[in-house]
Formats: C-alpha cells, sequence, structure tokens
C-alpha cells in the first residue's frame, strides 16, 4: 500500500471513531473559553464520577484552543481517572478516550502513534463487544450525551443517548442524575406544566441518588420557589454542603438561592462567608459570595446601601471578573449596577457599560448586554424610549433564552398600555419576529 493510500485508510478509520474529534462539537472561541471555566469549577476531587469525562471534555477544549501539549495532559489525566473511578485499568468507558488520542496524535504528525491507539479501540471492541453492530456501548452513549449536553445541541437527541445508556446499565444512578440536572437546567424558564414534570423528575432522581447533595439542593430550591418552607432544611443541608470539597456542584448555590427567596439575604452572606473562610483562596465561592452582596444591595436596599456593604461588593466583583478573564460579562454587569446603587457612582456604571458596548461579543453575549443595559437606561436613567431601541436589540437576536423573553414581555406591556410614543413601532417589530 502507498504512502497515500495508507493516510487515506488511517483517516477513515479515525473518522469511524466515537470520540470529541467526530461528535460535529461546533463553538466559538468564546463559548469555548466559557465552557473551560465551567469545567475547572466542577472541581477534580476523587470519587466524582464524570471525572474521567470532564478531563476528556477540557483536553478537547484545549486541543480547540491550540494548545496540543495541554489536550494530551488532559486526555492522560482522563485515563488515569477511569481507572480510579471504574476500579479497573481497562473497559468499553475508555474507547472515547484512545479515540482522542487517536486523533491528537495525527494531528501532531504521530502516526504510528495514533495507528496504536486505533489498535487499542479495535482490541477494546474485540473484548467488549457493543450490544448490538447498530447501537454503542452504554459507555459511550452516557458520555456522548453528558458532552453534547454541554453545548446546547439537539436536547431530544441527548435525551434518547442518556436513556439509552441507562436501559443497559440502569445501575449507573449518576448517569439518570446528570440527565435530570441537564434537563432543569435547560427548561428552568419553561413553561409550568413542563417545569412541573422535570420537578417530578428531580424528586425522584434524589430517591435513587441520596447521597447527591446537589440533587438535593436543587429539589430544595425548587420548593422553596413553590413557596414551600424549607428554611430548616435548608439549614441542614447548608452544613453537609459545608464540609463537601468546593465544587460548582456542591449545592451551595442552590442553598444561597433557598435563602434569598426567603430574603434571609444575610444569612446567605454568612454561609458564603463561612465556606470562603474554610477555603480563601477558592475562586468559585468568591462568585457565590459576590452573588450575595449583589442581592443584598440590588434586591434588598429599600435605602442607599452602607458604605462598607458597597465596598466589599466592589471589592468582590473586581477580583471575581480578574480571575474569571473569559466568562465574566455577567459580573461586570453586576458590578455596573453596584455603582448604580452607591453615592456617585452612576459614571462609573455607565463607563461600564459603554466599555461593554464597544465589544465584538457574540450574539448570546450581546443579548445578555442589551437587556441589562435597557433596564438600566429606564430604571436608572429614566430614559424609556433609549430602553425601549435596547430591548428590541435584544428580542431580535434569535437565541431563545431567557433575556429574549423577558425583553419581548416588556415589549409587549408597553404596547397595550398605549402610553409611550413608541407604540406603533413597538406593534410593527413584535409582529415581524
Amino acid at each position: 500500500m502507498s504512502a497515500a493510500q495508507s493516510q487515506t485508510t488511517l483517516v477513515a478509520k479515525l473518522e469511524n471513531l466515537q470520540c470529541h474529534f467526530t461528535w460535529d462539537l461546533k463553538a466559538n472561541e468564546t463559548k469555548l473559553l466559557y465552557l473551560s471555566d465551567k469545567l475547572v469549577d466542577i472541581g477534580t476531587e476523587e470519587g466524582n464520577s464524570w471525572l474521567g469525562h470532564i478531563y476528556n471534555l477540557r483536553g478537547f477544549i484545549q486541543y480547540k484552543l491550540g494548545s496540543t501539549e495541554d489536550a494530551q495532559s488532559f486526555f492522560n489525566k482522563a485515563a488515569e481517572a477511569f481507572s480510579q473511578t471504574r476500579n479497573a485499568d481497562d473497559g468499553p468507558w475508555l474507547v472515547v478516550n484512545y479515540g482522542n488520542l487517536a486523533w491528537l496524535h495525527h494531528h501532531l504528525g504521530d502516526q504510528a502513534e495514533s495507528e496504536a491507539y486505533l489498535s487499542k479501540v479495535d482490541a477494546l471492541m474485540k473484548k467488549y463487544p457493543p450490544p448490538s453492530q447498530d447501537e454503542l456501548h452504554a459507555e459511550t452513549y452516557a458520555e456522548k450525551a453528558w458532552t453534547l449536553m454541554k453545548f446546547s445541541t439537539d436536547k431530544e437527541l441527548v435525551t434518547d443517548y442518556f436513556q439509552r445508556a441507562i436501559r443497559m446499565q440502569p445501575d449507573m444512578v449518576e448517569w439518570n442524575t446528570s440527565h435530570v440536572i441537564g434537563l432543569a437546567s435547560a427548561f428552568k424558564y419553561g413553561d409550568t406544566k413542563l417545569v412541573a414534570d422535570i420537578l417530578e423528575k428531580v424528586r425522584v432522581s434524589k430517591e435513587l441518588d441520596p447521597e447527591n447533595v446537589f440533587l438535593a439542593a436543587y429539589y430544595l430550591q425548587q420548593r422553596a420557589k413553590k413557596g414551600e418552607n424549607v428554611k430548616d432544611e435548608a439549614r441542614e443541608l447548608a452544613k453537609k454542603v459545608l464540609r463537601n470539597p468546593v465544587s460548582s456542584y456542591s449545592g451551595l448555590k442552590a442553598i444561597l438561592r433557598v435563602y434569598k427567596n426567603y430574603e434571609s439575604i444575610d444569612e446567605a452572606i454568612d454561609l458564603a462567608e463561612e465556606a470562603l473562610k474554610q477555603h480563601p483562596d477558592e475562586r468559585y465561592l468568591k462568585r457565590c459570595a459576590a452573588l450575595c452582596y449583589n442581592w443584598k444591595i440590588i434586591l434588598f436596599s429599600d435605602s442607599s446601601p452602607k458604605k462598607s456593604t458597597v465596598d466589599t461588593a466592589v471589592s468582590l466583583h473586581e477580583e471575581v471578573i480578574s480571575l474569571y478573564p473569559h466568562s465574566s460579562l455577567e459580573k461586570k454587569i453586576d458590578l455596573a449596577n453596584i455603582h448604580t446603587n452607591s453615592n456617585h457612582g452612576m459614571a462609573k456604571a455607565e463607563q461600564i457599560y459603554q466599555d461593554l458596548l464597544r465589544k465584538d461579543l457574540e450574539p448570546a453575549e450581546q443579548q445578555i448586554l442589551y437587556y441589562h443595559y435597557a433596564k438600566y437606561l429606564n430604571y436608572d436613567r429614566r430614559d424609556e424610549n433609549k430602553s425601549i431601541q435596547y430591548h428590541m436589540k435584544a428580542a431580535a437576536i434569535p437565541d431563545k433564552c431567557f433575556y429574549r423573553w423577558n425583553s419581548i414581555k416588556v415589549l409587549e406591556k408597553i404596547k397595550n398600555r398605549s402610553r409611550n410614543q413608541m407604540c406603533g413601532e413597538i406593534e410593527e417589530f413584535l409582529k415581524n419576529l
């Protein structure tokens, strides 16, 4: 076989693999950097059943960002993590990892190493054949579903893959838990019936996975939103959260939201600061503390907040922004809003907004910025017409999310009141959406 034919055969084999390089994971640099931040905050404690998948995805993201050395390091860590969590040196869970390494070495020009990993995949498939020729391993379905969920792709496809994995291995309760958490996150602004259905799924999952603190905290948060009194349960669960490793899936933020729901904002601040006292260098905890101070100033201040409270909030937000350089848009907006609630802070708020408006943002980020700037113009600048223009800008971006939906609601409310000179323009705009 000629060198050209050999290369063609190798590429064909690579394209048939099930791994991150063949799953059509489309994302721009902004999205990749944002995802990278989110994955870091999940944590890397032993016992995390998704640790191998986290490292696999972080490796792929680093490859897409141009860092092949980091990519290889993460793929190697993924193999080690799978060995620890599965308590075995090999198994079908390594199919995706070996596929990633085969592709990486191909891109690095090391065809011999690429072929070696292809041979490892073939050996695994012979040793652990999938249920049928048309099906994948349960482990592959689970990892593919978990990965696609991070990229906000077809929710029905994600559900299908999770359900296939769960049917094949019903004892893997963490697959069901992650599926339900993903559903809850995707549809948190959906219609009431849909949200009620997902909440029931969360309740059932909590019974199946009783040790999952994040799930328990999330369920409490949803019950509190429905008007149930779960304050004592939240306090008990908070003690458990503080004992657990720091992670965005520790349940801390959900407990803080329960306190917010009951307007116990000082209790939320105390909890966040206690967690930060135990782990003073954890950036995720600083983010949680900043969120609590933002609530105190923006939502729960009847008059001008104390200077000491504003100073703490500003300091925390500025530190969090520096710690999250790639995913701090909303924190910058929060900082602007904090300044509007302080004496002589309006100029600083306007400067932050103007700096953000000049940035080259992705459409989803623009939508968030336009929505918040519209609110700021209306409530803090008393400029309703300019506010309407920015709500239109937010609504015109087709990303179907909370910000677009809320901007449309605001525009409809103004149109129905029929008191603004732009009502005709709003009606025409909404008709053409």
